[in-house]
C-alpha cells in the first residue's frame, strides 16, 4: 500500500510524525511501499531509525499551506498500489491494523473504504462513523443526544481504499478545503457502488482536536464547508438513493 500523511507542523517537539513513522516502520512488513509525508507548515525533517526506514520516504514541502483534501489528492496522484492509506499525525497502535484492514477489504469485494475501531485517549470509542449530515441530523445528535441510528460516512483519520475506488471518484473535492471533505467523499463512494468496511480487528488510538469547539475560525470554516454540502447535489442525490 501508499501511505499519506499530512503535518500541519506536528514535527519537530511535537513528536507526533516522528511516533506515526515509527510505528509504521516496525509494522510496514509486507503491507506498506511507501509513505508520502506532506509538510503543509515549514518543520524538521523526521529523523530516520537506525538502519533507515522500512519504507519510502517521499518528503514533500509545499511552498503555501494546501487543504486536506488538496494535499491527499497531490499525494496519491500516480500511486500504483493497489491499496492506499490516509492516515492523521495524531494516531497509535498496539497491534498492527493492517491484517485486519486488508482482510475487510478482500473479504467484500464491493468495499472501497475500510476503517478501524478508532478509540479517545481516555479508551472510550470514538464517534467516527455516522449518519448523514443534514440539518435534521446535527439535530439529533448535538441538540437531541441521540446516538447515530446509520453509518453514511466515515471519519478520514484513518482510511484504507481500494486504489481503484479512489481514482474512479477522482479523490477528494478539493473545493472543501476543511471539514466535510471525508463527508463528500463518503457520500460519493456509496453513490458509485461502494461500500464502507468497519474492521473490528483493528483498533487505534486517535487523540482528535475537536478545534470546531475551541476555535471561532474553524467553527466559521465548518459552517461554510456544511453550507457548501448542504446546498450541493452530491447530499441531494445520495438522500434521494439511501432515503
Amino acid at each position: 500500500m501508499t501511505v499519506s500523511l499530512v503535518s500541519h507542523g506536528h514535527g519537530g517537539p511535537q513528536g507526533l510524525v516522528d511516533g506515526l513513522l515509527a510505528r509504521l516502520s516496525t509494522s510496514a512488513a509486507p503491507w506498506i511501499d511507501r509513505v508520502i509525508l506532506t509538510q503543509n507548515l515549514p518543520e524538521v525533517e523526521p529523523s530516520p531509525p537506525p538502519g533507515g526506514w522500512a519504507f519510502t520516504l517521499d518528503l514533500r514541502r509545499n511552498s503555501a499551506p494546501l487543504g486536506f483534501g488538496a494535499n491527499h489528492n497531490r499525494a496519491l496522484a500516480g500511486a500504483t498500489t493497489p491499496y492506499l492509506a490516509i492516515l492523521n499525525p495524531d494516531l497509535a497502535w498496539c497491534q498492527p491494523p493492517w491484517p485486519a484492514l486488508t482482510r475487510s477489504l478482500e473479504r467484500e469485494a464491493g468495499a472501497g473504504l475500510a476503517y478501524p475501531v478508532l478509540l479517545n485517549a481516555d479508551g472510550s470509542v470514538q464517534d467516527n462513523q455516522r449518519a448523514v449530515l443534514t440539518p435534521a441530523a446535527l439535530w439529533r445528535r448535538r441538540v437531541l443526544g441521540r446516538p447515530e441510528a446509520r453509518v453514511d460516512w466515515v471519519s478520514a483519520a484513518f482510511w484504507l481504499l481500494r486504489r481503484e475506488a479512489f481514482e474512479q471518484l477522482g479523490g477528494f473535492d478539493e473545493r472543501y478545503r476543511m471539514y466535510c471533505e471525508d463527508t463528500d467523499f463518503c457520500l460519493r463512494l456509496r453513490l458509485a457502488g461502494w461500500d464502507m468496511a468497519r474492521a473490528d480487528g483493528a483498533v487505534v488510538t486517535h487523540a482528535a482536536q475537536r478545534a470546531t469547539f475551541r476555535s471561532a475560525w474553524h467553527l466559521c470554516q465548518h459552517l461554510v464547508s456544511l453550507a457548501r454540502l448542504w446546498s450541493g447535489p452530491v447530499l441531494r442525490d445520495y438522500c434521494r438513493r439511501f432515503p
